[in-house]
């Protein structure tokens, strides 16, 4: 239905049409943020998830911007939320688009180190874990297939010694 007018809409692949007043909405990818957190002894950490998408699969830390958040702060909200850690931002990883159900995300990906907090799984987290980049979960383990593209980035970038 039109947002405006609350007539009918048709929908197309990308977009939906008001067929009384012509108001045209289109689709556009959601906001999120998320964190690949590294602590001192060079291990990353991951959340498994407590409901679907992915129920009890593992996930990068993150979630979804408010309309007008700034996606640092985002990112530390989320961090805060799902993990209890307060968090220094990093290196910017880049951009993936992944989808959501019905939806798509566009994810800006950091790699963040704790500074504080009391670790604790919160939010859509059930369970964390530290992992070490030689032993991460099997891509069948992960909730969405561009985390292990991420993951497996960031470990290659560990094993070479670049470090991120």
């Amino acid at each position: 239905y039109c947002p405006r007018c609350a007539a009918p809409a048709t929908r197309a692949e990308e977009n939906s049409t008001c067929t009384a007043c012509g108001y045209t909405v289109w689709a556009a990818a959601i906001p999120g943020v998320q964190g690949l957190a590294v602590d001192p002894d060079g291990c990353v950490l991951l959340g498994r998830r407590a409901r679907d998408p992915g129920a009890g699969l593992w996930d990068i830390p993150g979630g979804f911007l408010g309309e007008r958040e700034d996606p640092v702060d985002g990112l530390r909200r989320e961090f805060l939320e799902e993990t209890g850690l307060a968090i220094d931002i990093g290196a910017f990883l880049g951009i993936w688009v992944e989808s959501y159900g019905e939806r798509f995300v566009s994810c800006a990906t950091w790699v963040v180190r704790p500074i504080g907090g009391v670790l604790g799984a919160g939010d859509d987290l059930e369970h964390l874990e530290w992992f070490p980049p030689t032993a991460l979960p099997a891509t069948a383990d992960v909730a969405f297939p561009t985390h292990s593209e991420i993951l497996a980035v960031w470990a290659a970038a560990q094993v070479i010694g670049t470090g991120t």
